[in-house]
């Protein structure tokens, strides 16, 4: 079941009230609250099938110093300048690059467009997807996010304040549009697979709602080349169970009102509402990938820094 919970008709849809609608003054106001942030430390991608980082030569690395020849080392790496002002062999020392890439999957389903606490789904979804673009960039690593579901874009990675404020400016487009449009997780993932120019970390931002069963198969596919994190955004209606009362709601243009009084038919419209929640949980948690649940009212902070920064599964 999908449902979207009606807006204040005095507030102007494309107003960016941080409520109903993103406010892209507020996604900027994010990289203050990142910068009091330890700063995180970065992997190699070696890292991830078990080798450590080293001191190595080739392609896609950088210098980092020379040391006097030992037996073993490879005579065409050989730091002649320096051979010569000592009159001593020294051997040139490679390091393996570190800039990673970071892209944030953000769901943008009109299911997404809900929400009884603070604001809906889709604003507090944009929000955590600011703070992670902000954190990586931060962390030096190049950002880029890809839309599914009502909006299917794709922002390339970028590195710096380019690469935050194109995913800030992205964010706040896609809440803007006007669109009916779905699409399954599974064919999201596939499109962030080929998409992924290179990407070592991807954040998945969602409700759940697009979850289906063929999602496992490319969340594994994902997980085998890159580390994934997965957001599960959620509604205090879809986590607990509502309190008696009237609810008015709003699902493709049709706008009704929704009672809710015993304990049986709250109780059954709370597991309709959450089961896409429940469903993506669950798959992370069975594939052992990093996630985390928040509301909307909750601050997303600590739920973006703890998954990507985070080394091992929950």
């Amino acid at each position: 079941m999908s449902v979207v919970a009606t807006s204040d008709r005095q507030v102007e849809p494309r107003a960016g009230d941080g409520r109903v609608r993103v406010a892209l003054a507020e996604l900027l106001a994010q990289r203050a609250r990142i910068g009091k942030v330890r700063p995180p430390q970065l992997e190699s991608r070696a890292a991830r099938s078990g080798q450590q980082s080293s001191r190595l030569y080739g392609r896609g690395m950088d210098y980092a110093e020379s040391r006097v020849y030992q037996a073993g080392d490879d005579v065409r790496r050989l730091d002649w300048r320096l051979t010569a002002r000592s009159g001593k062999l020294h051997t040139k020392l490679f390091q393996e690059e570190r800039e990673g890439r970071l892209l944030i999957v953000m769901d943008t389903h009109e299911s997404m467009r809900f929400g009884t606490r603070v604001r809906f789904k889709s604003v507090q979804a944009a929000r955590a997807g600011a703070l992670a673009a902000w954190h990586a960039v931060r962390a030096g690593e190049r950002v880029g996010a890809l839309a599914f579901g009502a909006s299917r874009q794709l922002l390339r990675p970028q590195s710096g304040m380019r690469g935050a404020l194109a995913v800030c400016g992205g964010l706040a487009a896609w809440d803007a549009a006007e669109s009916l449009a779905e699409e399954p997780l599974s064919e999201a993932l596939a499109r962030a697979d080929r998409l992924m120019h290179g990407a070592s970390r991807v954040l998945l931002v969602s409700d759940g709602q697009s979850c289906d069963e063929a999602s496992r198969r490319h969340l594994r596919a994902l997980s085998w080349h890159c580390r994934v994190g997965v957001l599960v955004v959620a509604d205090a209606i879809e986590t607990s169970l509502p309190p008696p009362g009237r609810y008015p709601l709003e699902y493709g243009g049709e706008r009704c009102e929704v009672v809710l009084q015993g304990e049986r038919q709250r109780r059954s419209f709370q597991q309709a509402l959450g089961e896409g929640r429940q469903r993506l949980a669950d798959m992370a948690q069975s594939l052992g990938l990093r996630w985390r649940c928040i509301d909307t009212a909750a601050d997303p902070l600590e739920a973006v820094t703890g998954l990507l920064e985070a080394r091992t599964p929950r």
